[in-house]
């Protein structure tokens, strides 16, 4: 809802392009440093507190938005959006504790089906209360009333029944499974979650023993959360970030920035490109509805590959590349529509595969901390594919994606490199029926 309006929105306060640009770069810079570090205390204090948090000082920012009549207030609106607005992440990381290693694609393809239908939905109700007296004030406004409502659903959802429910699913289902995962999910040495993989233990009630799965004489939420100090918490999140930093998953990361870069420049300039060569202004929302409608092919497609992510990581980073160059050298727009439709849905998989890969060799102990890393590694990316597609397009119309197509060469030959040495270390086990 605000995107499309913000850099109208500081223009019309009196800022120069020059100051517009540097006070939208600020969200992101702030995004940059605080994915990982949100990510990781929710690892610390669980996910509830850690996302009513985040929610709530993101409604913060946008109602002084909502209340931005010059620039200083403007900037200062954008600050606590900047470091808090990580709900999709917590989300994320939250989804990651709740089902199996091998349900975890699907949900995750879901979840992003319904983010995407945000981002079509978004834009649409901005621009409409745009058109009347004061809309930007009214949209921020609204915003920060949403960010409310949800941090409402937060606190009344029924942590603790769904837990035991999740806990009786997988016990019925494959008890050998989950004791597999019991195994590969255990704490870390910082004493936040005695079963990482289930955090939403209830706040008021003692371990179950009776419960499947249920954790032991573990410290409860509100011990967590709310009791421990703020130095042990600080501890804690450095300890997981530095866990993350000095892991041998910079491969992982690798792949995700050249291909989030490569994405991004494919996007770029995409309206400009298609005025410049086919006069059609329609296949940004066309790909946007495509995008939402593949994160509901993620199941089935990991289903036919037996849940062998890094081979499905590898085929669809190969079609992305090969899907921008065909976009690069289309000579109709019916081809680029054609690359359109391929390209949202081999983007997609892509995203979804990689996110699985790091909690798969990071481990879901710390899956905050990991989806933080990633969602910074992609800012970097948003920081410097608007430079790189810049000067590309000095070049050519087609610059920008045939930067792209280079990139995702990059990380096909880097996948190609690292998954057989991936396979020995027993990472990458297709699942046997």
């Amino acid at each position: 809802m605000i995107i499309p309006l913000l850099s109208h929105h500081v223009k019309a306060l009196g800022a120069s392009p020059t100051v517009a640009g540097l006070v939208g770069s600020t969200y992101g810079i702030l995004q940059l440093f605080s994915s990982t570090v949100v990510g990781s205390w929710s690892d610390v204090v669980g996910r509830q507190f850690s996302l009513l948090t985040c929610l709530l000082l993101s409604a913060v920012g946008y109602g002084l938005l909502g209340m931005s009549t010059s620039i200083a207030l403007f900037v200062l609106a954008r600050i606590p959006v900047g470091l808090f607005k990580h709900s999709l992440s917590i989300c994320r990381a939250l989804l990651s504790d709740l089902v199996s290693e091998s349900e975890r694609p699907l949900v995750m393809g879901h979840f992003n089906a319904a983010s995407s239908v945000g981002f079509i939905l978004g834009p649409v109700v901005g621009g409409y209360l745009n058109e009347h007296e004061g809309g930007f004030y009214t949209s921020s406004f609204t915003c920060a009333t949403i960010f409310i409502i949800n941090a409402g659903l937060v606190w009344m959802l029924p942590w603790s029944q769904t837990l035991v429910h999740h806990n009786d699913t997988n016990s019925n289902k494959n008890t050998s499974k989950h004791r597999h995962d019991n195994h590969s999910s255990q704490s870390l040495h910082n004493g936040s979650h005695t079963h990482s993989g289930h955090p939403l233990q209830a706040a008021d009630t003692e371990p179950d023993s009776s419960a499947p799965g249920k954790q032991r004489g573990g410290p409860r939420w509100k011990e967590v959360s709310l009791l421990q100090s703020a130095w042990r918490q600080l501890s804690s999140v450095g300890s997981k970030i530095h866990m993350v930093v000095t892991s041998d998953m910079w491969d992982v990361f690798l792949v995700r920035f050249l291909m989030g870069v490569a994405v991004m420049l494919y996007y770029s300039n995409f309206s400009l490109a298609m005025e410049e060569r086919f006069f059609s202004g329609y296949l940004i929302s066309y790909s946007s509805t495509l995008g939402a409608l593949a994160g509901f092919l993620v199941g089935p497609v990991t289903q036919l590959y037996r849940n062998n992510m890094p081979a499905l990581l590898l085929h669809s980073t190969v079609l992305t590349c090969i899907l921008i160059f065909l976009y690069a050298t289309a000579p109709s727009v019916w081809q680029v529509l054609l690359t359109s439709t391929f390209f949202a849905i081999s983007t997609t998989v892509g995203r979804t595969c990689i996110t699985d890969l790091e909690l798969q060799r990071g481990g879901v102990q710390a899956s905050g901390t990991l989806i933080g890393a990633g969602q910074s590694v992609t800012a970097v990316g948003r920081i410097l594919a608007p430079l790189l597609s810049g000067l590309a397009q000095e070049f050519s119309p087609c610059g920008p994606a045939s930067l792209g197509v280079i990139l995702a060469l990059a990380a096909v030959g880097l996948l190609l490199i690292r998954i057989p040495k991936w396979d020995k270390s027993g990472l990458t086990k297709i699942a046997k029926h």
